[in-house]
Protein backbone atom coordinates (compact mmCIF):
# COMPACT_ATOMS: atom_id res chain seq x y z
CA UNK A 1 0.00 0.00 0.00
CA UNK A 2 2.84 2.38 0.88
CA UNK A 3 4.56 1.58 -2.43
CA UNK A 4 1.35 2.26 -4.38
CA UNK A 5 0.78 5.57 -2.59
CA UNK A 6 4.39 6.61 -3.20
CA UNK A 7 4.08 5.73 -6.90
CA UNK A 8 0.94 7.82 -7.22
CA UNK A 9 2.65 10.76 -5.55
CA UNK A 10 5.67 10.44 -7.86
CA UNK A 11 3.41 10.27 -10.94
CA UNK A 12 1.45 13.30 -9.76
CA UNK A 13 4.68 15.19 -9.23
CA UNK A 14 5.88 14.30 -12.76
CA UNK A 15 2.58 15.39 -14.35
CA UNK A 16 2.60 18.61 -12.34
CA UNK A 17 6.18 19.25 -13.39
CA UNK A 18 5.31 18.70 -17.06
CA UNK A 19 2.32 21.02 -16.76
CA UNK A 20 4.50 23.66 -15.12
CA UNK A 21 7.11 23.35 -17.87
CA UNK A 22 4.42 23.65 -20.52
CA UNK A 23 2.87 26.67 -18.83
CA UNK A 24 6.31 28.26 -18.55
CA UNK A 25 6.91 27.71 -22.28
CA UNK A 26 3.61 29.42 -23.09
CA UNK A 27 4.04 32.31 -20.66
CA UNK A 28 4.60 35.66 -22.36
CA UNK A 29 6.68 38.25 -20.54
CA UNK A 30 7.32 40.63 -23.44
CA UNK A 31 6.54 44.30 -23.01
CA UNK A 32 3.28 45.67 -24.36
CA UNK A 33 2.16 46.03 -27.08
CA UNK A 34 2.38 42.34 -27.94
CA UNK A 35 -0.47 41.93 -30.43
CA UNK A 36 0.26 42.84 -34.09
CA UNK A 37 2.19 46.02 -33.22
CA UNK A 38 5.64 44.49 -33.23
CA UNK A 39 8.38 47.15 -33.32
CA UNK A 40 8.85 47.04 -37.09
CA UNK A 41 5.12 47.42 -37.82
CA UNK A 42 4.64 50.16 -35.24
CA UNK A 43 7.60 52.02 -36.72
CA UNK A 44 6.03 51.74 -40.17
CA UNK A 45 2.68 53.05 -38.92
CA UNK A 46 4.26 56.01 -37.16
CA UNK A 47 6.26 56.78 -40.28
CA UNK A 48 3.01 56.74 -42.24
CA UNK A 49 1.69 59.36 -39.81
CA UNK A 50 4.76 61.53 -40.28
CA UNK A 51 4.51 61.28 -44.06
CA UNK A 52 0.80 62.08 -43.98
CA UNK A 53 0.09 59.06 -46.17
CA UNK A 54 -3.28 58.55 -47.80
CA UNK A 55 -4.25 55.74 -45.39
CA UNK A 56 -3.17 57.67 -42.30
CA UNK A 57 -4.96 60.80 -43.43
CA UNK A 58 -8.19 58.87 -43.91
CA UNK A 59 -7.94 57.15 -40.51
CA UNK A 60 -6.98 60.43 -38.85
CA UNK A 61 -9.86 62.26 -40.54
CA UNK A 62 -12.36 59.81 -39.04
CA UNK A 63 -10.82 59.77 -35.58
CA UNK A 64 -10.15 63.50 -35.29
CA UNK A 65 -13.65 64.17 -36.60
CA UNK A 66 -15.16 61.97 -33.86
CA UNK A 67 -16.84 59.71 -36.41
CA UNK A 68 -18.78 56.89 -34.70
CA UNK A 69 -16.55 53.84 -35.17
CA UNK A 70 -18.16 50.38 -35.32
CA UNK A 71 -15.19 48.98 -33.32
CA UNK A 72 -14.44 51.86 -30.95
CA UNK A 73 -11.93 50.06 -28.73
CA UNK A 74 -9.84 48.80 -31.65
CA UNK A 75 -9.86 52.15 -33.47
CA UNK A 76 -9.13 54.37 -30.46
CA UNK A 77 -6.37 52.10 -29.11
CA UNK A 78 -4.69 51.97 -32.53
CA UNK A 79 -4.94 55.76 -32.82
CA UNK A 80 -3.34 56.10 -29.39
CA UNK A 81 -0.42 53.84 -30.28
CA UNK A 82 0.34 55.66 -33.54
CA UNK A 83 -0.40 59.29 -32.60
CA UNK A 84 0.29 59.12 -28.87
CA UNK A 85 -3.02 60.83 -28.16
CA UNK A 86 -3.74 60.24 -24.47
CA UNK A 87 -7.33 61.37 -25.06
CA UNK A 88 -7.83 58.57 -27.59
CA UNK A 89 -6.21 56.06 -25.25
CA UNK A 90 -8.41 57.09 -22.34
CA UNK A 91 -11.43 56.88 -24.63
CA UNK A 92 -10.48 53.27 -25.43
CA UNK A 93 -9.97 52.47 -21.75
CA UNK A 94 -13.29 54.04 -20.75
CA UNK A 95 -15.07 51.95 -23.37
CA UNK A 96 -13.27 48.77 -22.28
CA UNK A 97 -13.85 49.03 -18.53
CA UNK A 98 -17.39 50.27 -19.18
CA UNK A 99 -19.80 49.02 -21.86
CA UNK A 100 -17.29 47.14 -24.01
CA UNK A 101 -18.22 43.46 -24.45
CA UNK A 102 -16.22 42.38 -27.52
CA UNK A 103 -13.44 40.13 -26.22
CA UNK A 104 -11.13 40.80 -29.16
CA UNK A 105 -11.31 44.57 -28.73
CA UNK A 106 -10.97 44.30 -24.95
CA UNK A 107 -7.75 42.33 -25.44
CA UNK A 108 -6.40 44.96 -27.84
CA UNK A 109 -7.20 47.81 -25.45
CA UNK A 110 -5.60 45.96 -22.51
CA UNK A 111 -2.47 45.36 -24.60
CA UNK A 112 -2.19 48.63 -26.53
CA UNK A 113 -3.25 50.97 -23.71
CA UNK A 114 -1.54 49.15 -20.86
CA UNK A 115 0.49 52.18 -19.78
CA UNK A 116 -2.71 54.23 -19.38
CA UNK A 117 -4.48 51.75 -17.11
CA UNK A 118 -4.53 52.44 -13.39
CA UNK A 119 -4.01 49.43 -11.11
CA UNK A 120 -7.73 49.31 -10.44
CA UNK A 121 -8.62 49.58 -14.13
CA UNK A 122 -6.06 46.91 -15.03
CA UNK A 123 -7.51 44.47 -12.50
CA UNK A 124 -11.10 45.27 -13.52
CA UNK A 125 -10.39 44.83 -17.20
CA UNK A 126 -8.31 41.67 -16.68
CA UNK A 127 -11.15 40.13 -14.67
CA UNK A 128 -13.66 41.09 -17.37
CA UNK A 129 -11.52 39.54 -20.09
CA UNK A 130 -10.96 36.34 -18.08
CA UNK A 131 -14.70 36.07 -17.45
CA UNK A 132 -15.50 36.37 -21.17
CA UNK A 133 -12.83 33.78 -21.97
CA UNK A 134 -14.50 31.36 -19.58
CA UNK A 135 -17.98 32.09 -20.95
CA UNK A 136 -16.89 31.25 -24.51
CA UNK A 137 -14.49 28.39 -23.80
CA UNK A 138 -16.74 25.75 -25.39
CA UNK A 139 -17.03 27.70 -28.65
CA UNK A 140 -14.45 26.36 -31.13
CA UNK A 141 -15.34 28.58 -34.09
CA UNK A 142 -12.30 30.29 -35.59
CA UNK A 143 -13.34 33.83 -34.67
CA UNK A 144 -14.04 32.96 -31.02
CA UNK A 145 -10.82 30.95 -30.65
CA UNK A 146 -9.04 33.99 -32.11
CA UNK A 147 -10.65 36.20 -29.47
CA UNK A 148 -9.42 33.95 -26.68
CA UNK A 149 -5.91 33.68 -28.14
CA UNK A 150 -5.55 37.46 -28.30
CA UNK A 151 -6.93 37.71 -24.77
CA UNK A 152 -4.43 35.12 -23.53
CA UNK A 153 -1.51 36.95 -25.14
CA UNK A 154 -2.64 40.23 -23.58
CA UNK A 155 -3.23 38.77 -20.09
CA UNK A 156 -0.15 36.55 -19.82
CA UNK A 157 1.89 37.66 -16.83
CA UNK A 158 -1.04 39.64 -15.41
CA UNK A 159 -3.22 36.77 -14.19
CA UNK A 160 -2.05 33.26 -13.24
CA UNK A 161 -2.63 30.10 -15.29
CA UNK A 162 -5.62 31.16 -17.42
CA UNK A 163 -3.64 32.60 -20.37
CA UNK A 164 -1.27 29.64 -20.54
CA UNK A 165 -4.12 27.12 -20.36
CA UNK A 166 -5.92 28.92 -23.17
CA UNK A 167 -2.84 28.97 -25.39
CA UNK A 168 -2.28 25.28 -24.70
CA UNK A 169 -5.91 24.57 -25.60
CA UNK A 170 -5.71 26.59 -28.80
CA UNK A 171 -2.41 25.15 -29.99
CA UNK A 172 -2.71 21.52 -29.02
CA UNK A 173 -6.39 20.68 -28.75
CA UNK A 174 -7.92 23.05 -31.31
CA UNK A 175 -5.21 23.49 -33.93
CA UNK A 176 -3.40 20.15 -33.71
CA UNK A 177 -6.36 18.06 -32.53
CA UNK A 178 -9.21 19.54 -34.57
CA UNK A 179 -8.16 21.78 -37.45
CA UNK A 180 -5.10 20.00 -38.83
CA UNK A 181 -6.78 16.54 -38.98
CA UNK A 182 -9.73 18.12 -40.81
CA UNK A 183 -7.41 19.79 -43.34
CA UNK A 184 -5.56 16.51 -43.89
CA UNK A 185 -8.86 14.71 -44.44
CA UNK A 186 -10.07 17.35 -46.90
CA UNK A 187 -12.85 18.66 -44.66
CA UNK A 188 -13.46 22.37 -45.03
CA UNK A 189 -13.00 23.24 -41.37
CA UNK A 190 -11.61 26.66 -42.32
CA UNK A 191 -14.01 28.56 -44.51
CA UNK A 192 -13.02 31.55 -46.63
CA UNK A 193 -14.70 33.89 -44.16
CA UNK A 194 -12.49 32.51 -41.37
CA UNK A 195 -9.29 33.74 -43.02
CA UNK A 196 -8.95 37.08 -41.27
CA UNK A 197 -9.48 35.60 -37.80
CA UNK A 198 -7.07 32.80 -38.68
CA UNK A 199 -4.41 35.29 -39.77
CA UNK A 200 -4.75 37.18 -36.49
CA UNK A 201 -4.10 33.90 -34.65
CA UNK A 202 -1.03 33.23 -36.81
CA UNK A 203 0.40 36.70 -36.21
CA UNK A 204 -0.19 36.58 -32.45
CA UNK A 205 1.34 33.11 -32.04
CA UNK A 206 4.40 33.76 -34.18
CA UNK A 207 5.10 37.20 -32.70
CA UNK A 208 4.91 35.94 -29.12
CA UNK A 209 5.73 32.22 -29.13
CA UNK A 210 7.91 32.06 -32.24
CA UNK A 211 5.78 29.30 -33.77
CA UNK A 212 4.66 29.30 -37.41
CA UNK A 213 1.42 27.32 -37.54
CA UNK A 214 1.58 27.16 -41.34
CA UNK A 215 4.38 24.61 -41.24
CA UNK A 216 2.00 21.76 -40.42
CA UNK A 217 -0.28 22.52 -43.42
CA UNK A 218 2.01 23.88 -46.16
CA UNK A 219 -0.29 23.03 -49.07
CA UNK A 220 -3.31 24.74 -47.54
CA UNK A 221 -1.40 27.95 -46.87
CA UNK A 222 0.44 28.02 -50.19
CA UNK A 223 -2.92 27.76 -51.99
CA UNK A 224 -4.70 30.28 -49.76
CA UNK A 225 -3.71 33.53 -51.55
CA UNK A 226 -4.86 32.27 -54.95
CA UNK A 227 -8.04 30.77 -53.50
CA UNK A 228 -8.85 34.23 -52.16
CA UNK A 229 -8.03 35.92 -55.44
CA UNK A 230 -10.00 33.56 -57.69
CA UNK A 231 -13.05 33.37 -55.43
CA UNK A 232 -14.11 36.98 -56.00
CA UNK A 233 -16.90 37.73 -58.42
CA UNK A 234 -15.41 39.70 -61.35
CA UNK A 235 -17.54 42.86 -61.07
CA UNK A 236 -16.82 45.37 -58.32
CA UNK A 237 -19.46 46.92 -56.09
CA UNK A 238 -19.59 50.72 -55.81
CA UNK A 239 -20.33 51.94 -52.27
CA UNK A 240 -20.46 55.43 -50.83
CA UNK A 241 -16.98 55.34 -49.29
CA UNK A 242 -15.12 53.21 -51.87
CA UNK A 243 -15.55 50.32 -54.27
CA UNK A 244 -15.41 46.74 -53.03
CA UNK A 245 -14.49 43.41 -54.52
CA UNK A 246 -17.16 40.94 -53.47
CA UNK A 247 -16.20 37.42 -52.33
CA UNK A 248 -18.31 34.55 -53.65
CA UNK A 249 -21.10 33.70 -51.24
CA UNK A 250 -23.18 30.53 -50.84
CA UNK A 251 -26.38 32.55 -50.72
CA UNK A 252 -27.71 35.27 -52.96
CA UNK A 253 -28.67 38.73 -51.75
CA UNK A 254 -27.14 42.14 -51.28
CA UNK A 255 -23.33 42.11 -50.92
CA UNK A 256 -22.09 42.06 -47.33
CA UNK A 257 -19.63 44.95 -47.29
CA UNK A 258 -18.23 44.12 -43.85
CA UNK A 259 -17.44 40.65 -45.16
CA UNK A 260 -15.75 42.23 -48.20
CA UNK A 261 -13.73 44.55 -45.94
CA UNK A 262 -12.49 41.66 -43.79
CA UNK A 263 -11.58 39.76 -46.93
CA UNK A 264 -9.34 42.62 -48.02
CA UNK A 265 -7.91 42.90 -44.49
CA UNK A 266 -7.15 39.17 -44.56
CA UNK A 267 -5.14 39.60 -47.75
CA UNK A 268 -3.15 42.50 -46.33
CA UNK A 269 -2.41 40.42 -43.24
CA UNK A 270 -1.27 37.50 -45.43
CA UNK A 271 1.21 39.78 -47.18
CA UNK A 272 2.37 41.16 -43.82
CA UNK A 273 2.92 37.64 -42.52
CA UNK A 274 5.08 36.46 -45.45
CA UNK A 275 5.79 39.15 -48.01
CA UNK A 276 8.21 36.94 -49.97
CA UNK A 277 5.78 34.13 -50.79
CA UNK A 278 4.84 34.11 -54.50
CA UNK A 279 1.14 34.24 -53.66
CA UNK A 280 1.69 37.20 -51.33
CA UNK A 281 3.50 39.14 -54.03
CA UNK A 282 0.58 38.72 -56.42
CA UNK A 283 -1.86 39.63 -53.65
CA UNK A 284 0.15 42.78 -52.99
CA UNK A 285 -0.22 43.79 -56.64
CA UNK A 286 -3.95 43.15 -56.32
CA UNK A 287 -4.24 45.22 -53.13
CA UNK A 288 -2.27 48.29 -54.11
CA UNK A 289 -4.98 49.64 -56.40
CA UNK A 290 -6.11 52.65 -54.34
CA UNK A 291 -9.46 52.50 -56.09
CA UNK A 292 -10.36 49.91 -53.41
CA UNK A 293 -8.70 51.60 -50.44
CA UNK A 294 -11.13 51.30 -47.53
CA UNK A 295 -12.25 54.71 -46.35
CA UNK A 296 -15.26 53.82 -44.21
CA UNK A 297 -15.45 53.73 -40.44
CA UNK A 298 -15.25 49.93 -40.32
CA UNK A 299 -12.55 49.28 -42.91
CA UNK A 300 -10.19 52.26 -42.47
CA UNK A 301 -8.52 51.02 -39.24
CA UNK A 302 -7.80 47.63 -40.86
CA UNK A 303 -6.52 49.28 -44.02
CA UNK A 304 -4.14 51.46 -42.03
CA UNK A 305 -3.03 48.69 -39.65
CA UNK A 306 -2.03 46.11 -42.25
CA UNK A 307 -1.22 47.84 -45.54
CA UNK A 308 2.41 48.34 -46.52
CA UNK A 309 2.42 50.53 -49.64
CA UNK A 310 6.22 50.29 -49.88
CA UNK A 311 6.19 46.51 -50.37
CA UNK A 312 6.54 45.77 -54.12
CA UNK A 313 4.02 43.44 -55.67
CA UNK A 314 3.52 41.50 -58.88
CA UNK A 315 0.74 42.18 -61.34
CA UNK A 316 -2.29 39.99 -60.60
CA UNK A 317 -2.52 39.49 -64.38
CA UNK A 318 0.23 36.91 -63.79
CA UNK A 319 -2.12 34.88 -61.58
CA UNK A 320 -3.80 31.80 -63.07
CA UNK A 321 -7.36 32.14 -64.31
CA UNK A 322 -8.19 28.57 -63.35
CA UNK A 323 -7.77 27.17 -59.85
CA UNK A 324 -8.66 23.61 -58.91
CA UNK A 325 -8.26 23.17 -55.17
CA UNK A 326 -8.28 19.38 -54.99
CA UNK A 327 -7.61 19.47 -51.24
CA UNK A 328 -11.11 20.73 -50.42
CA UNK A 329 -12.87 20.09 -53.72
CA UNK A 330 -13.19 23.63 -55.05
CA UNK A 331 -12.96 24.99 -58.59
CA UNK A 332 -12.79 28.62 -59.73
CA UNK A 333 -12.55 29.75 -63.35
CA UNK A 334 -12.41 33.26 -64.84
CA UNK A 335 -12.49 34.03 -68.54
CA UNK A 336 -10.18 37.05 -68.00
CA UNK A 337 -9.13 39.58 -65.37
CA UNK A 338 -11.52 42.19 -66.73
CA UNK A 339 -14.54 43.16 -64.64
CA UNK A 340 -16.77 41.99 -67.49
CA UNK A 341 -15.35 38.46 -67.29
CA UNK A 342 -17.43 35.32 -66.90
CA UNK A 343 -16.72 33.33 -63.73
CA UNK A 344 -17.61 29.90 -62.42
CA UNK A 345 -17.25 28.66 -58.87
CA UNK A 346 -17.81 25.21 -57.42
CA UNK A 347 -17.39 25.51 -53.64
CA UNK A 348 -19.01 24.51 -50.36
CA UNK A 349 -21.70 22.52 -52.14
CA UNK A 350 -22.49 25.43 -54.46
CA UNK A 351 -22.17 25.68 -58.23
CA UNK A 352 -22.44 29.27 -59.49
CA UNK A 353 -21.79 31.25 -62.63
CA UNK A 354 -21.33 35.02 -62.82
CA UNK A 355 -22.16 36.64 -66.15
CA UNK A 356 -23.39 40.07 -67.21
CA UNK A 357 -23.21 41.40 -63.66
CA UNK A 358 -25.39 38.70 -62.09
CA UNK A 359 -24.83 35.50 -60.12
CA UNK A 360 -26.79 32.38 -61.08
CA UNK A 361 -26.83 29.09 -59.19
CA UNK A 362 -26.46 26.13 -61.51
CA UNK A 363 -28.16 22.81 -60.96
CA UNK A 364 -25.79 20.06 -62.14
CA UNK A 365 -28.81 17.76 -62.42
CA UNK A 366 -30.41 20.09 -64.95
CA UNK A 367 -27.31 21.01 -66.94
CA UNK A 368 -26.05 18.61 -69.55
CA UNK A 369 -24.40 20.79 -72.20
CA UNK A 370 -20.70 21.59 -71.73
CA UNK A 371 -19.91 25.07 -70.50
CA UNK A 372 -17.00 26.76 -72.29
CA UNK A 373 -15.47 29.62 -70.31
CA UNK A 374 -12.57 30.12 -72.70
CA UNK A 375 -9.92 29.19 -70.14
CA UNK A 376 -11.50 25.87 -69.19
CA UNK A 377 -14.25 23.53 -70.34
CA UNK A 378 -16.78 22.38 -67.75
CA UNK A 379 -18.71 19.12 -68.17
CA UNK A 380 -21.70 18.24 -66.00
CA UNK A 381 -21.52 14.62 -64.90
CA UNK A 382 -24.62 14.30 -62.73
CA UNK A 383 -26.88 13.17 -65.58
CA UNK A 384 -24.49 12.48 -68.46
CA UNK A 385 -21.45 10.19 -68.47
CA UNK A 386 -20.74 10.36 -72.22
CA UNK A 387 -19.45 13.62 -73.72
CA UNK A 388 -18.37 15.01 -77.07
CA UNK A 389 -15.55 17.49 -76.63
CA UNK A 390 -13.93 19.86 -79.13
CA UNK A 391 -10.84 21.68 -77.86
CA UNK A 392 -9.01 24.51 -79.59
CA UNK A 393 -5.58 24.75 -78.06
CA UNK A 394 -4.71 23.38 -74.64
CA UNK A 395 -7.33 23.91 -71.94
CA UNK A 396 -8.13 22.03 -68.76
CA UNK A 397 -11.34 20.00 -68.77
CA UNK A 398 -13.28 19.44 -65.55
CA UNK A 399 -16.28 17.26 -64.80
CA UNK A 400 -18.45 18.55 -61.93
CA UNK A 401 -21.40 16.99 -60.16
CA UNK A 402 -19.86 13.54 -59.65
CA UNK A 403 -19.74 11.56 -56.42
CA UNK A 404 -17.08 12.82 -53.98
CA UNK A 405 -13.98 10.64 -53.53
CA UNK A 406 -15.25 8.13 -56.08
CA UNK A 407 -12.98 6.26 -58.49
CA UNK A 408 -14.02 6.56 -62.15
CA UNK A 409 -12.84 4.71 -65.22
CA UNK A 410 -12.11 7.24 -67.98
CA UNK A 411 -12.24 6.24 -71.62
CA UNK A 412 -11.08 8.86 -74.11
CA UNK A 413 -11.03 8.16 -77.88
CA UNK A 414 -7.67 6.79 -79.01
CA UNK A 415 -6.35 6.84 -75.43
CA UNK A 416 -5.71 4.03 -72.99
CA UNK A 417 -8.31 3.40 -70.29
CA UNK A 418 -7.44 5.38 -67.16
CA UNK A 419 -8.74 5.55 -63.63
CA UNK A 420 -8.94 8.60 -61.39
CA UNK A 421 -10.64 9.67 -58.18
CA UNK A 422 -12.83 12.74 -57.72
CA UNK A 423 -11.95 15.26 -55.03
CA UNK A 424 -14.08 15.98 -51.93
CA UNK A 425 -16.31 18.24 -54.05
CA UNK A 426 -17.02 15.61 -56.71
CA UNK A 427 -14.76 17.31 -59.29
CA UNK A 428 -12.66 15.34 -61.77
CA UNK A 429 -9.92 16.90 -63.88
CA UNK A 430 -9.39 15.17 -67.22
CA UNK A 431 -6.19 14.99 -69.22
CA UNK A 432 -7.53 15.74 -72.71
CA UNK A 433 -5.14 16.22 -75.68
CA UNK A 434 -5.19 19.78 -77.11
CA UNK A 435 -6.69 20.69 -80.50
CA UNK A 436 -8.86 17.61 -80.67
CA UNK A 437 -12.46 16.58 -81.16
CA UNK A 438 -13.24 13.35 -79.37
CA UNK A 439 -15.57 11.41 -77.14
CA UNK A 440 -15.20 10.83 -73.42
CA UNK A 441 -16.96 8.17 -71.38
CA UNK A 442 -17.00 7.84 -67.60
CA UNK A 443 -18.16 5.00 -65.43
CA UNK A 444 -17.76 4.28 -61.76
CA UNK A 445 -14.94 1.93 -60.95
CA UNK A 446 -16.14 -1.36 -59.43
CA UNK A 447 -13.31 -1.24 -56.91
Amino acid sequence: MHFWRASVLVLAAVVAGQAFAQDAALRIDAAHPRIFLVPRRLKLLRRERERQSLRWNQFNLLMAGKAPMPEPGFAAALYYQVLGSADAGRQAVTWAVGPGADLRQLALVFDWCQDLLSDAQSKTLAAKIARLMEQTRRDTSVAVVRNRVLAAVALSGHVPDIPERELDQALHHWWEGQILPAITAGRESLARDDTYALMEILHAIRDNLNQDLREAAPRFFSDLPMVHLLSYYPATFPAGENDYRIPAAPHSGEPDLRRAALSRAAEFSMVAYDSNAPGSQILQGWLLNDHFLMRGTFGAPYEFLWANPYQPGLSFFQAPLVLHDALFGRLFVRSSWEESAAWLGSFSGQLQIFQDGAVTSLDPHANAEPLDLGRALILFGTRARTFKVALEGARPVFVVGLKPRQNYLIEIDDEELAESQTDPGGILELDVPPNTELGIQLRESPR
